[in-house]
């Protein structure tokens, strides 16, 4: 009798430990196992944008429609390199611009950063190019955007900070690139341009996304978006 209850409890421990080995051998393949996340943007071609309330628009590619759409204009500006920056240092590039000032101290670090990230992402992809318009221009001169540049590892002739004329800059920001997204009271020159906006700029200046510089999911959807921009521009 004792000998058969002994060897229950033999089989007994033995079954547990059979159990606890499976399970064991389970967690270790579960942790193996990587979870594939696939970058995809919410739509196959991305919307146009042509007014301040950014309705997107859905326009076929290559229409006429779309060659008579809004484009941002010629503009000419210097960046902190004392270059002369225009329209044309962006033909044939996407780019993702934004108005700042250097000696910001609440939204514009954090936005910086942000530009940064997207930066670093496409560092080595010529096609793609960064654009910040300083809302100061008096106060940021070339030399004051060149410290700036150089204190966030900003890589010349990749991502420009433009200065120039506050009028240009501010009808620019308000009536082409809607960057402060408001249907409310017109403003002028004399009131301050400041928005933590994004914008997302195709090959031939069309407005194809806005995005919230201070969030980090709108900047991880921005990269999202700029890589499959580049896709349906170059037909892939």
């Amino acid at each position: 009798m004792k000998k058969l209850f002994i060897q229950k409890i033999s089989g007994l421990t033995c079954f547990c430990l059979v159990m606890f080995i499976g399970f064991i051998s389970c967690k270790k393949e579960i942790k193996k196992k990587s979870i594939k996340i696939v970058e995809t943007s919410r739509v196959e071609n991305l919307p146009y944008y042509d007014d301040e309330s950014f309705t997107p628009k859905w326009i076929k590619p290559g229409s006429d429609e779309q060659k008579n759409f809004h484009k941002i204009p010629d503009f000419e500006f210097i960046n902190q390199l004392g270059d002369t920056i225009t329209k044309k240092t962006f033909d044939n590039k996407i780019y993702i611009t934004d108005f700042f000032f250097t000696s910001c101290p609440g939204i514009c670090p954090k936005m910086t950063s942000n530009m940064i990230k997207i930066q670093e992402e496409f560092r080595n992809d010529s096609e793609i190019l960064l654009l910040s318009h300083s809302v100061t221009p008096s106060i940021d001169s070339v030399s004051v955007l060149k410290e700036y540049a150089d204190g966030y590892g900003i890589l010349d002739n990749k991502w420009h900070l433009v200065t120039g004329d506050k009028t240009e800059i501010y009808n620019l920001g308000r009536n082409h690139y809607f960057v402060e997204n408001d249907l409310g009271e017109p403003k002028g020159v004399d009131d301050f341009l400041h928005t933590e906006n994004f914008l997302l700029i195709d090959k031939n200046s069309h407005i194809r996304g806005i995005y919230n510089g201070l969030n980090r999911a709108s900047m991880t959807q921005l990269i999202i978006d700029i890589k499959a921009l580049k896709k349906e521009e170059n037909g892939s």
